[in-house]
């Protein structure tokens, strides 16, 4: 049994980080734009959170995990298309179609491994991509303008930044909770094991394709669930949320914060919009900085930022 001190001390970072999101809008950080801005990197977080889990936690590199935000945005647009806005109503809906989508292409996808996987992925990814395109009534490539924000249980609570603020952390939070929960188990450990060895796995009696299988599903439900509050925090829904493009951003979260570390990937989406923003504030050029920037960090930062601050656990967790 692990001592408080000892669980204390290893999850420090994830606290702190959780902490300076809970205290940022009372310490001045409430202005209209900050708010936004610390929403979208939070939402992102969850996204690269569920992402952390395959790569990491199964060694699943996935290049079409946007598609499971994707639906559930677009889970948000029709739904809003129809009159239906309480949050009640939409985010199973919008979890439940993620997961579906994600069982059936992981179906797919998971007995196949390594660069196969990625382009199998992305060849979903894409599929989705040009599906939200044709929907002529859902915006097509124009993208769909949400009336509103979602209700929640008939109250319009989201409207408010700073309530919609503390609604992403909540979330951010479980979903921290649950990847934590799940990586820890007896599902994590032979998740961890088949990403090793799969041939020493199957010789001990464990099939790995259904245990990555419903990570996968997990995975791609708890994207649903960002792309839930994507829609809400941008009332704007286009099928550039779900390209490969997007994808390929939050890969890059999980690597930048560290592959492996739950809370690294939140820390990689934190750092990824800051730095973003901030160097769009300086150029318009701003992507040729941006992506040298990137670069050096991939091949001078091994351990990610969570191997830089806490870089004795990194090296003995993995």
């Amino acid at each position: 049994m692990t001592a408080p001190g000892a669980l204390l001390r290893r999850e420090a970072v994830p606290l702190l980080v959780f902490l300076l999101l809970a205290a940022a809008p009372l310490l001045g950080f409430s202005h209209s734009h900050e708010l936004t801005l610390m929403a979208r990197a939070m939402i992102l977080g969850i996204a690269a959170v569920s992402l952390s889990l395959l790569v990491g936690g199964a060694g699943l590199v996935s290049l079409g995990h946007a598609a499971s935000m994707g639906f559930g945005c677009y889970a948000v647009v029709i739904l809003d298309a129809a009159n239906i806005v309480e949050a009640a109503i939409v985010v199973p809906v919008a979890i439940a179609a993620a997961a579906l989508f994600s069982l059936v292409t992981g179906a797919v996808a998971i007995r196949t491994s390594g660069v196969h996987f990625i382009m199998i992925t992305l060849a979903f990814g894409q599929m989705a991509y040009f599906t939200a395109a044709s929907l002529a009534p859902y915006g097509g490539d124009d993208g769909y303008t949400l009336y509103a924000r979602n209700t929640v249980f008939g109250r319009d609570w989201l409207q408010d930044r700073m309530a919609f603020h503390y609604v992403c952390l909540g979330l951010l939070v479980l979903a921290w909770l649950l990847c934590r929960v799940l990586l820890a188990s007896r599902f994590g450990r032979v998740l961890r094991a088949a990403r090793e060895n799969p041939q020493r796995v199957l010789a001990v009696g464990f099939n790995p394709y259904p245990f990555r299988l419903v990570a996968y599903v997990i995975a791609g439900a708890v994207g649903g669930l960002a792309g839930v509050l994507l829609a809400n925090a941008t009332e704007f829904v286009a099928p550039a949320y779900i390209s490969w493009q997007r994808s390929g951003e939050l890969l890059f979260m999980v690597i930048l914060g560290g592959v492996g570390s739950l809370h690294g990937a939140i820390l990689g989406a934190l750092a990824y919009v800051l730095l973003e923003e901030q160097l769009a504030a300086l150029t318009e050029h701003w992507r040729m900085i941006f992506g040298p920037l990137l670069i050096l960090c991939v091949l001078f930062l091994r351990g990610g930022l969570a191997g830089l601050l806490a870089p004795r656990e990194a090296a003995r967790h993995g």
